[in-house]
């Protein structure tokens, strides 16, 4: 079904790996195209509980394949806006799916790259991996992916790096919270696993619960709204099945329904 992609079904795990590794996973309009699709399509899945990004090959992505880029130069204003809203929407699908995804970074996650570590809602990297916002050098802006990066490193650190596009080594993008951990090459797989194994356990309609009780507070002053709302969502998800089952299960010292 894809050609720029591969889906691996493992379990309730499903892992998209960008697999165009001779051009170290720079995307083009397939390549966006099929990644919008393949995250519509596991996120309708209710046998997938979790969904891992990766790359094939020695990088994760290099950001815009060049040849793309060439056509992009050419472009009207107008052909320029119709392709940058694929791209932003391509992010927005994954950052808004359902349930859990993490990024598996290793080697280039440049430009684009850095905005798909970001888009993911969480990320394990090696230390081989080298993020940055490059696209000043270029005389353009990181402005798809930006809602992204600035959720995950803050708008102080974005301020640096969106104008000097410097390289951000794996120990510093842990350090600015562009991902979460950082381990040698040989145990990235065993650490992207652990957290998948680990999101596994919990009810994966609370994890999407979990999910937008973030988008909805994050930045939000600590007011009257925001008690209400939140006591309004926790009300909300008591009351459902899930719960019921979870916190009966608990009290039972027996595993819940979504473990079986």
């Amino acid at each position: 079904m894809y050609e720029t992609l591969e889906i691996e079904r493992v379990g309730k795990i499903a892992t998209i790996w960008m697999n165009r590794p001779a051009v170290f996973n720079a995307f083009d309009e397939q390549l966006i195209g099929e990644l919008a699709a393949a995250c519509r399509e596991l996120d309708a899945d209710a046998s997938i509980r979790v969904v891992i990004l990766g790359g094939r090959g020695k990088h994760f992505s290099a950001g815009a394949d060049l040849n793309w880029m060439k056509r992009a130069a050419q472009f009207t204003q107008e052909q320029n806006l119709d392709d940058a809203r694929k791209f932003a929407n391509m992010l927005r699908t994954l950052a808004q799916m359902g349930k859990p995804t993490i990024a598996r970074v290793q080697g280039a996650a440049l430009g684009g790259g850095t905005g798909l570590t970001a888009a993911c809602d969480m990320a394990i990297a090696d230390t081989t991996a080298a993020f940055s916002t490059s696209e000043v050098k270029f005389g353009i802006i990181p402005s798809a992916i930006s809602p992204y990066v600035l959720r995950a490193i803050g708008p102080r650190h974005a301020l640096r790096y969106f104008q000097s596009a410097e390289r951000i080594t794996a120990e510093r993008a842990e350090a600015i919270g562009l991902v979460g951990e950082v381990v040698a090459p040989d145990e990235l797989d065993n650490a992207v696993g652990r957290l998948a194994d680990a999101l596994l356990q919990g009810g994966p309609l609370a994890q999407k619960a979990a999910k937008e009780l973030v988008g909805a507070v994050a930045g939000r002053p600590i007011d009257a709204a925001i008690s209400e709302e939140t006591a309004q969502r926790i009300a909300r998800q008591r009351a459902t099945d899930e719960a019921k089952n979870g916190i009966a299960a608990f009290l039972d010292k027996r595993p819940p329904a979504w473990l079986g």
